[in-house]
């Protein structure tokens, strides 16, 4: 499989990973967990499975009835692990600095990077919708074919320096296998220059299957795609329930979600769960030169760096604003 790597402990991503994610837009990280680890998820999502919430009404499907990513049933949302008492959420709070995916992530993303949405576990058993694709460089709600550029999802890379607006990581707790369903993505598609259509979107052009690719997988796998690559999922249509807990990361400037603003509270606290670690990816968004903690490779195994400011300069900004930071 053309873009699948396997997670040997490596420190930082080689050049072979940043090349299959440069030509795809994603990349499979294979036993990137262990299985103790998915199963320490699973058995979590098992207790507060009562908390899921179907998407059933209209408003909240995710494909376009009759198409065909269309199917009757429907998938559950889950959310709130992070606010889990523990044993429960640690786990989930653990994904946000994992040393085995930290390294993908300051690489994909950058250093202080981010988390951006409130993770949430999708559900589904079999017979269920799979989701239109979305995503992508472009915005095509104008009209025009062509599409107008989206500066909220973007992909660049720079004299060998990814970076992205927005990335996605889907952790897996069920195996994916091929034909099964799920996660889709259109490869390449990070670098588009027309809009989708929406026969492709939906799944009914004659050509969809020929370009989407639903890669199979095995839980405790980890897939990072850029938001800028347009992806989806097939209807679900294995015998076991597939589970996937998805997180999205920003770099340490740059906001898509609001969740920072009420300081990732859900149904408990948050933030006095979290070790200094993990409290530093929850940091809200500005630049790492103004005193930003961030993490190196080793993830919650390693140090925290902070970029110090002088204190001259702090001083001049509280005489000018009557603040530390301008």
């Amino acid at each position: 499989m053309m873009n699948t790597v396997v997670n040997q402990g490596l420190r930082a991503m080689t050049a072979r990973e940043k090349f299959l994610f440069d030509l795809n837009g994603f990349i499979v990280v294979r036993n990137a967990l262990t299985l103790d680890e998915v199963n320490s998820m699973n058995a979590a999502i098992d207790k507060n499975i009562e908390k899921a919430k179907e998407r059933s009404s209209p408003a909240l499907k995710n494909a376009v009835k009759g198409s065909g990513l269309s199917a009757s049933g429907s998938r559950y949302d889950l959310g709130g692990m992070l606010g889990w008492p523990s044993p429960e959420g640690d786990m989930f709070r653990k994904l946000l600095c994992h040393r085995a995916l930290t390294p993908y992530l300051l690489e994909l993303v950058g250093e202080g990077y981010r988390l951006d949405h409130q993770p949430m576990v999708l559900i589904q058993g079999k017979g269920s919708e799979g989701f239109a694709m979305h995503g992508g460089p472009l915005s095509g709600h104008d009209g025009t074919p062509e599409g107008r550029f989206n500066p909220e999802l973007q992909y660049r890379c720079h004299h060998g320096s990814i970076w992205n607006s927005l990335l996605a990581m889907a952790v897996f707790l069920c195996d994916a296998n091929d034909g099964d369903g799920g996660f889709a993505a259109l490869r390449g598609s990070h670098k588009l220059n027309y809009a989708m259509f929406p026969e492709m979107t939906n799944g009914d052009d004659p050509e969809f299957w020929n370009h989407i690719y639903q890669p199979a997988v095995k839980k405790g796998d980890v897939l990072f795609f850029s938001e800028a690559t347009v992806h989806g999922s097939i209807p679900w249509k294995a015998d076991r329930q597939r589970r996937l807990a998805l997180y999205r990361f920003s770099p340490a400037n740059f906001a898509y979600g609001r969740a920072y603003l009420n300081e990732w509270k859900t149904f408990q606290d948050v933030l006095p769960k979290c070790t200094e670690h993990q409290r530093a990816v929850l940091a809200p968004p500005h630049a790492v030169r103004l005193e930003r903690p961030t993490l190196t490779v080793e993830g919650d195994d390693g140090p925290i760096n902070v970029y110090k400011r002088s204190q001259a300069k702090k001083d001049h900004d509280v005489a000018v604003f009557g603040s530390d930071y301008f």
